[in-house]
């Protein structure tokens, strides 16, 4: 089982990652959408919601985004590999971007629910410590300076345009 670890561990701390780097931007880009009208007012009955009812709300996105990777394994079986990593990566996108969203409409209501609060502060404690550790990591550190190498050339490249 302990060989089971650290693969598991690596894949977990990809996800965590793509959530840390998803979320903002995608929790952003919903607000901006939800500017419509009634987007608008959903919110606001959303944000006044009950705890058990914000609950409920908050998973929905998780049940209603089964049917679509379901598909995606349909589509993988059916010999269309390609088209269902596609499908499955979009899912994930716009599900994070609506979780990111559903939660912090959320997220007053549901720290009302004592098992969640005790559950959301140890898996705050736990990715925070699991980010420290990936952020000390030489291929995250490595990561860095390329990125920060290629946003410098992007800057010289638009100043000589």
């Amino acid at each position: 089982m302990i060989w089971l670890k650290r693969p598991f561990g690596a894949l977990l701390a990809l996800v965590i990652l793509f959530e840390e780097w998803g979320w903002e931007p995608l929790q952003r880009l919903m607000a901006r959408i939800s500017r419509l009208p009634l987007l608008a007012w959903l919110e606001r009955r959303i944000a006044a919601l009950p705890p058990h009812a914000a609950l409920v709300v908050f998973f929905l996105p998780a049940l209603a985004l089964l049917p679509v990777k379901l598909a995606a394994l349909w589509l993988i079986g059916q010999g269309h590999p390609l088209l269902g990593v596609l499908l499955i990566l979009a899912a994930k996108l716009v599900g994070t971007a609506v979780v990111a969203h559903l939660f912090a409409l959320t997220q007053p209501a549901l720290m009302r629910l004592p098992w969640f609060a005790r559950l959301y502060l140890r898996w705050s404690v736990w990715k925070t410590a699991l980010l420290v550790q990936v952020r000390a990591s030489w291929a995250w550190r490595a990561g860095r300076v390329v990125k920060r190498r290629v946003a410098q050339r992007l800057r010289r490249f638009r100043g000589a345009a």
